[in-house]
């Protein structure tokens, strides 16, 4: 599907989903599809992610020269808790809140996975739970000032520092990443793309 040594397009800036594919072989090129969504009004959660995903992975195909057609993976991955999603915290106040509001709960966390090319199109999800201890103020200011946070949905990274506040989790760890990798091991497959060989059909 490409004429590049790529076998896919990554639509996201994202370290830690460009760590999870390198981590599984797959090669690929980044082209930051810049697509800003918002949740609709009465949106569910798992249909916001979804909705994310694919538009991502959409603007970054409709912006590839005719003579360079290669599939975009896009995804989106978001904390919930209580039916809300937390997105990432516009400043330091708003992540100590998130902190606070997830101390000593599980909360759900949804990562969509989409691949396009052209007009097929491919999504899968990923639901994990992610139970927090209790953590007091110091210990979230402590965690807040490491600047880890500052950029995570939820306000922590399970495969940074914030992993101490974790107690359990069930589903996906590299979902809660960011990038669910058996679903998009899944997806590629249905692409002829196989991570375990790095062959293609």
């Amino acid at each position: 599907m490409s004429s590049t040594n790529s076998q896919i397009i990554l639509a996201s800036a994202s370290p830690r989903r460009r760590e999870l594919l390198q981590q599984i072989g797959v090669r690929f090129r980044v082209v930051v599809s810049n697509s800003e969504e918002t949740p609709a009004p009465g949106e569910a959660a798992v249909d916001y992610v979804q909705r994310v995903a694919l538009a991502k992975a959409r603007a970054v195909w409709q912006r590839l020269p005719a003579h360079e057609p290669c599939a975009v993976l896009g995804a989106d991955t978001e904390v919930v808790l209580d039916g809300a999603i937390l997105g990432k915290p516009a400043d330091r106040n708003a992540g100590l809140a998130m902190l606070e509001r997830l101390s000593g709960r599980t909360h759900e966390v949804l990562s969509a996975v989409a691949l396009v090319y052209g007009e097929v199109e491919v999504l899968r999800v990923s639901r994990s739970m992610v139970g927090l201890r209790s953590t007091t103020p110091q210990e979230r200011a402590a965690y807040w000032n490491s600047g880890e946070p500052s950029d995570k949905a939820g306000g922590y990274a399970v495969q940074g520092m914030g992993a101490v506040f974790i107690k359990h989790l069930e589903g996906s760890y590299s979902g809660v990443m960011g990038l669910p990798i058996f679903e998009t091991a899944e997806l590629l497959r249905q692409f002829g793309i196989d991570v375990l060989t790095g062959s293609r059909e």
